[in-house]
């Protein structure tokens, strides 16, 4: 592959991420999630399975540990999070979502299918299952972070 091929490449995936990013934020915006950023999301990611300490926050987004901080203080302020004793570690605090972050998931993965969707009906089901088996193997599936 050429040089100009691989940007090209480069360009078209990362041109379809932010467009991706971007429909996921106005959906949730949309489904009436208000005061939420394409960040949170990422760090929502993060929390979903089993919840995660800051530090492990700050891990998944790339960012320092006062940072992730704040970005989990602000999700705390507006209802998303809730700080619970560690289960393993005294010293740490478990950060989970609350119902309204279990909302705001579910509204982030309906935008999530929507923009999918609009990709199958330019691609077509086929062609869509196929980026996504192809794009598996080169990327699986995490972690989902941004890209600072």
């Amino acid at each position: 592959m050429q040089n100009s091929e691989a940007m090209a490449l480069s360009a078209a995936l990362l041109a379809a991420a932010g467009e991706l990013t971007q429909r996921i934020h106005e959906g949730v915006v949309a489904r009436g999630f208000e005061g939420v950023r394409p960040a949170h999301g990422f760090a929502f990611a993060r929390l979903a399975p089993d919840g995660a300490t800051v530090t492990e926050v700050a891990a998944h987004l790339g960012v320092t540990k006062q940072a992730a901080s704040q970005l989990v203080e602000e999700l705390v302020r507006k209802g998303y999070v809730e700080r619970r004793p560690h289960p393993d570690d005294a010293r740490a605090r478990l950060l989970v979502l609350t119902e309204l972050g279990w909302a705001c998931t579910r509204a982030a993965e309906e935008a999530a299918a929507d923009a999918v969707r609009a990709w199958a009906e330019v691609l077509g089901e086929g062609e869509t299952r196929a980026l996504c088996t192809r794009l598996s193997r080169i990327a699986p599936y995490g972690p989902i972070r941004p890209a600072w």
